[in-house]
């Protein structure tokens, strides 16, 4: 399963990739979780110390000229097979697998934000970026979750066809919603037909009718568990809320057929 998660800053992305990958590997599956957002705290949000995050990809400039300039010429197609799991970094679960269940792995890249990548920047950093994000979704056979900013142009045509979805995630709000249906937009014109959206924070109402966006959703109600410890912790996982949230991501995953 390869999901990509989008939205609006700020309204709990981040949060729900987390929660996802967190839900997957305790019901056995091998997860990769991709932070490709500029903001970089998927990590954080999964419960991995600020102190052992490893850097960027895209700040790894010996990394980057050795790939991309390898023998003295420019390769915007460099051979990154082997990097995923170099850089990556191990996950600890928030708690036990199911009864019977063998626990997945639970591995973090962190890629830091592609500039202008719809746009065909051809830049070193981004060449790079973009293959490995390429490898890891196309060729992995784990699961994929890849946690996007608002757009998910940079995903790539060639990369996109090995997507099974895109989760969009928004707030009651109706900037939120406007940049949800921009999403949507976005992705159907990648081919992302496989839609679902994630209305966070919901304490009722209904959605604005805008173009675009995506014709299920469930909701997040606020969770006080959630609010108490971002006070004082960025880990969104082993929450009261917990099993709550677990419920929401399987009707998620089954509405979205996979």
């Amino acid at each position: 399963m390869k999901l990509a998660f989008a939205g609006k800053g700020g309204v709990g992305k981040t949060s729900v990739t987390s929660w996802m990958a967190d839900w997957l590997a305790r019901n056995g599956h091998n997860v990769w979780m991709i932070d490709a957002d500029t903001a970089l705290s998927l990590g954080q949000a999964s419960g991995l110390d600020p102190e052992l995050l490893p850097l960027p990809i895209i700040s790894r400039k010996d990394l980057v000229h050795e790939r991309i300039h390898e023998g003295g010429f420019l390769n915007l197609n460099p051979d990154v097979g082997d990097l995923s799991d170099d850089l990556a970094v191990d996950i600890p679960l928030s708690s036990k697998p199911l009864p019977g269940v063998i626990p997945g792995r639970k591995r973090l890249l962190v890629m830091g934000g592609l500039t202008n990548a719809g746009g065909g920047c051809a830049c070193d950093a981004n060449a790079l970026l973009k293959a490995i994000l390429a490898h890891v979704v196309m060729d992995s056979d784990d699961c994929v979750l890849v946690d996007l900013e608002a757009g998910v142009e940079h995903l790539g045509r060639g990369t996109v066809t090995a997507v099974d979805g895109l989760v969009v995630v928004t707030e009651p709000s109706l900037r939120s919603f406007q940049t949800a249906s921009d999403v949507g937009r976005m992705g159907l014109e990648l081919g992302l037909d496989n839609q679902a959206m994630v209305i966070n924070r919901y304490m009722g109402g209904i959605p604005p009718e805008l173009p675009h966006l995506p014709k299920w959703y469930t909701t997040i109600p606020p969770l006080a568990g959630l609010v108490e410890r971002q006070m004082t912790d960025g880990n969104v996982l082993s929450l009261p809320e917990s099993d709550e949230i677990d419920i929401i991501l399987e009707q998620l995953v089954k509405q979205m057929g996979l």
